[in-house]
This record gives structure tokens, C-alpha cells and sequence, in this order.
């Protein structure tokens, strides 16, 4: 069987549902995060679609879903530390970001306001419920693992800097739950690695293209638009 996953919509949601039509063959999608348009905005897909947040969401519209509110055909919600059975497949979750300030907060206590909204981030107790899981065949996060290298701009003579964008509280998870397959997004750029003995695709943006997998296998093609 083929699952198709998508990463990093930010709203780009006719690309999505083009992508969704050209394979209806596909009985399933995945996304990592970032679906909501810059305004908040959500559709319901021509597929399924199971996704975990991203930084750029409307938690409050999370809330609502998580507790069965104006929930939307075919999108289906992974809570972080979660796992939910989609179709052949064993899928968990860790979405958000890391922020060091709020990493040892309850994930109730999170502040948020219009402007700055801390449930973007995922916190402690979750990755300790994720490292709990077992018979993991897709882990989904917004986050990668490290190390994960980004390079910054070329100014004048001076060499591009060079950093680490990985987060370690990914690696711990990879380490104790050996999914079958890890997929994140976030940095809106391909990148095909091994990490803690599993292969992790970090996904290019939705606006760019999406991937198809093979369940059994997970052998993937890479799409391109």
C-alpha cells in the first residue's frame, strides 16, 4: 500500500488538495506540521489527513479539535505523545518546536496570547510519553534531529555560518522507539538521513512538492512540482 505525506502547507492548501487528487489511489496522507494558513486558516482535504502542529498553527482551533469541536471532514488531529493506528500503519506524535525556557512546562501551562503563542512548542512530559511508545512504524515531527546543518547567508568574505539546527529530545525519541521511518519538516528543505539507526526524511514545503511511500517497504518517490 502507498501513503502520501506533505510537509509545511502554510496555507497553500490548493497545492494540497491537487497533490491528494492526482493519487486517489492513495487511501491516506501524513503532514508534520505548519498546515494553517498565515491568517489561521483551515480546509477540510479531498483525503484523509492525519497531522501532527507545527509553529505555525491555530492552537486555539487545536484545543477545540482535541476535545471534538467544529472538527473538519478528513482532518484528523495526532496529539504530541500520541500514536493512532492509520490504516496498516502505527503512527506517533511530537509536534511543535523547542524552546529551552518552556521545555520542563506542564503542556497545560503554556502561556499564550494573540501575539506570541508558547503551545507552538513541545515540552518535556511529552517527549517522555513519545519514548514510551512501541511498535512505532512512522514517527512524525516538526522538528529534526541532530545533527542537522544550516547554513547561513554569504556576507562579503567572511565564511557562512554554520549551525546545528537538530534537536537532541528528537534524537532521544528516534533512540528508544525505532519507528520503521521518521518525517519532519520545519526547515522547508529536503534532506534524506540516518538517525539512531532509523531513516529520517526532513520534507521540503508543501508549496514545493510532497512524497509518496510505500508502507511495506518504506521505499518512497520524491514529487516535485
Amino acid at each position: 500500500m502507498v501513503f502520501g505525506a506533505i510537509a509545511d502547507v502554510h496555507g497553500s492548501f490548493d497545492a494540497m488538495n491537487r497533490a491528494m487528487a492526482r493519487h486517489p489511489e492513495v487511501p491516506f496522507w501524513l503532514c508534520v506540521g505548519d498546515l494553517a494558513s498565515p491568517t489561521g486558516r483551515y480546509v477540510a482535504p479531498v483525503a484523509p489527513l492525519y497531522w501532527i502542529k507545527g509553529n505555525n498553527e491555530d492552537f486555539d482551533r487545536i484545543a477545540g479539535w482535541i476535545v471534538g469541536r467544529d472538527r473538519l471532514p478528513h482532518l484528523h488531529y495526532i496529539p504530541n505523545g500520541t500514536a493512532i493506528e492509520v490504516g496498516p500503519l502505527r503512527v506517533a506524535a511530537l509536534g511543535g518546536t523547542f524552546a529551552p525556557t518552556w521545555y520542563r512546562a506542564k503542556p497545560g501551562d503554556l502561556p499564550h496570547s494573540p501575539k506570541d503563542d508558547k503551545r507552538k512548542h513541545f515540552v518535556e512530559a511529552e517527549v517522555d510519553l513519545c519514548r514510551r511508545l512501541t511498535g512505532i512504524d512512522v514517527l512524525l515531527t516538526h522538528e529534526a534531529p541532530r545533527p542537522f546543518m544550516m547554513e547561513g547567508p554569504k556576507r562579503g568574505d567572511r565564511p557562512r555560518k554554520r549551525w546545528d539546527a537538530g534537536k537532541h529530545a528528537v534524537n532521544e525519541v528516534l533512540a528508544e522507539v525505532q519507528p520503521r521511518l521518521h518525517l519532519c519538516g520545519h526547515h522547508h528543505r529536503f534532506v534524506e538521513a540516518t538517525r539512531e539507526g532509523v531513516l529520517s526524511i526532513c520534507m521540503d514545503r508543501m508549496s514545493r512538492g510532497y512524497m509518496l511511500f510505500e508502507s511495506e517497504t518504506m521505499a518512497y518517490e520524491k514529487i516535485d512540482w
